[in-house]
């Protein structure tokens, strides 16, 4: 069983990279969702990215985002980073790590890329960052693909 690394898959186009990608209902990436966070993810050469200002009332503790808030972030990213490469899967296995606090407001760069893809399974990996370039939150996935 051979597994493809990124060099072996579908590179993305140059053109594809300026366009949105976006489902109008996802409770993270939608424009329709009024509850949701509404970040606006674009392809990249390597992924997904996206600029965050995390809101105020997404906190857990005085001046801290929420956890689970930041995970879904960090997954959406590596979702889209897949959606880029025109494959559909889903998350079955998500590890993060949290590596300092997130503030809200503050301005936050995420950015999800696929690491590998065998078969059905496909590897991704995310990053959440501050301005200075410090990682905040990193997180590991395994998607499937449906059959």
């Amino acid at each position: 069983m051979k597994t493809e690394t990124l060099s072996d898959v579908d590179s993305l186009s140059p053109e594809a990279e300026a366009r949105p990608i976006r489902n109008p209902n996802c409770v993270v990436c939608g424009t329709a969702n009024p509850h949701g966070l509404r970040l606006r993810f674009f392809r990249t050469s390597d992924g997904a990215r996206a600029s965050w200002h995390p809101a105020g009332h997404w906190e857990s503790f005085h001046h801290t985002v929420h956890g689970g808030i930041i995970t879904a972030v960090l997954d959406e990213a590596m979702s889209q980073a897949i959606m880029a490469h025109g494959w559909e899967a889903l998350t079955a296995d998500l590890h993060v790590r949290f590596r300092d606090r997130v503030i809200p407001l503050e301005p936050l760069e995420v950015h999800g890329w696929v690491v590998a893809k065998r078969r059905r399974r496909i590897t991704a990996e995310a990053t959440l960052a501050g301005s200075n370039g410090a990682e905040r939150a990193h997180a590991w996935a395994t998607f499937l693909a449906p059959r």
